[in-house]
C-alpha cells in the first residue's frame, strides 16, 4: 500500500485530473478527489527509474533498497504515477497529495492530545527511548496486493495512551498526518490492541519517507488504509470520525477479509 493511506494501500496516487477514487467493491463511487500537480518526470528519467527497480529485483534487497530511495524522491513530484508501478519490495507509493514533506529526527514531532489529562508533543528520540515491539504479519491491500511476512518494530499506541491519561468521556482516535490531508481513525478497543503500533521501523530498517516515514501508524489485522503514514498527531475523541477514504466509502472498520466487500484471508 504507498506503500498508502497517504498511507500504504490506498488506491491513489498524485495523478492528472481524473475521476474520483474507485469505491471498495459494493460501495457507490465517491466525489472526485483533488486532483495532485507535480513537477513532470522526463522520458529518461521514467526509463532510468524502471531501470532501478528492475536492477533491484535481480540483484536482492540491497540494491533494491537503494533503488527504492531513488524511485521514492522522484516519486513525491510524479504527475504521472508511472513511479507508482516500480518494483518495491511488493509495496506500491501511493499518496493523496502531490508532494509531501520530508521530516527528520531534529524536526519530527508527534502530538498526542484531545481527551487525555496530560498532552504531550514527542520527538522521534522520546518515542526511539520507549519500550519497543516487533510484529511480523502479512500486509493486505484493499486493491487486493498482499506482502507476506512483513516486519514492524516501534511502540505500542496503548502505551502513549496511557501514558497520556484518557479520560472518561473519549471513545475513539483519531490520526493526523503531516503530509497536511491524510487521516484515519480507530475505536479505543481497536487501538488498545497489542497489534497497533506507532512504527519507527519496518522491514529491520527505519521507515522510510516513502513508506511513511520517519514515524507511521501500523494496524497489523486492518487493511493497509488504515496504518497511516507520516503520522504526526494522535487526538482521543468522543466519537469515531471518519478517515480521508472512508469519505469516499471505504469501510471505518477495515478488519482484513471481513470488510469492503473482501474475502481476503486475514493477516497473519
Amino acid at each position: 500500500m504507498n506503500d498508502n493511506p497517504a498511507g500504504d494501500g490506498t488506491p491513489s496516487r498524485p495523478d492528472p485530473p481524473r475521476p474520483g477514487p474507485p469505491a471498495a467493491p459494493g460501495a457507490a463511487p465517491g466525489p472526485a478527489a483533488p486532483a495532485g500537480r507535480g513537477t513532470p518526470v522526463g522520458r529518461r528519467v521514467v526509463l532510468g527509474m524502471l531501470g532501478l527497480g528492475v536492477a533491484g529485483v535481480a540483484a536482492g534487497p540491497y540494491l533494491q533498497r537503494a533503488a527504492d530511495t531513488v524511485v521514492s524522491k522522484v516519486s513525491e513530484k510524479d504527475p504521472t504515477g508511472l513511479t507508482g508501478l516500480l518494483p518495491g519490495g511488493g509495496f506500491r507509493y501511493y499518496s493523496v497529495v502531490a508532494s509531501v514533506p520530508t521530516r527528520t529526527a531534529e524536526d519530527y514531532t508527534l502530538t498526542v492530545d484531545g481527551l487525555v489529562d496530560r498532552p504531550s508533543t514527542l520527538r522521534l528520540a522520546d518515542l526511539e527511548a520507549m519500550p519497543q515491539t516487533r510484529i511480523v504479519h502479512d500486509v493486505q491491500c484493499v486493491t487486493g496486493w498482499r506482502v507476506p511476512g512483513t516486519p514492524f518494530e516501534g511502540v505500542r499506541l496503548s502505551h502513549l495512551l496511557d501514558a497520556a491519561g484518557v479520560r472518561s468521556g473519549a471513545t475513539a482516535v483519531r490520526f493526523t498526518c503531516f503530509d497536511g490531508s491524510y487521516s484515519e481513525s480507530l475505536t479505543l478497543d481497536q487501538a488498545r490492541r497489542e497489534d497497533v503500533l506507532v512504527a519507527l521501523r519496518m522491514e529491520d530498517g527505519p521507515v522510510t519517507h516513502a513508506h511513511g516515514g520517519p514515524v507511521r501508524l501500523y494496524v497489523a489485522p486492518m487493511y493497509f488504509y488504515k496504518s497511516a503514514k507520516w503520522l504526526s498527531g494522535i487526538t482521543l475523541t468522543s466519537t469515531v470520525q471518519p478517515g480521508y477514504w472512508e469519505h469516499y466509502g471505504y469501510d471505518v472498520d477495515a478488519w482484513v477479509g471481513r470488510s469492503n466487500g473482501r474475502d481476503d484471508a486475514p493477516t497473519g
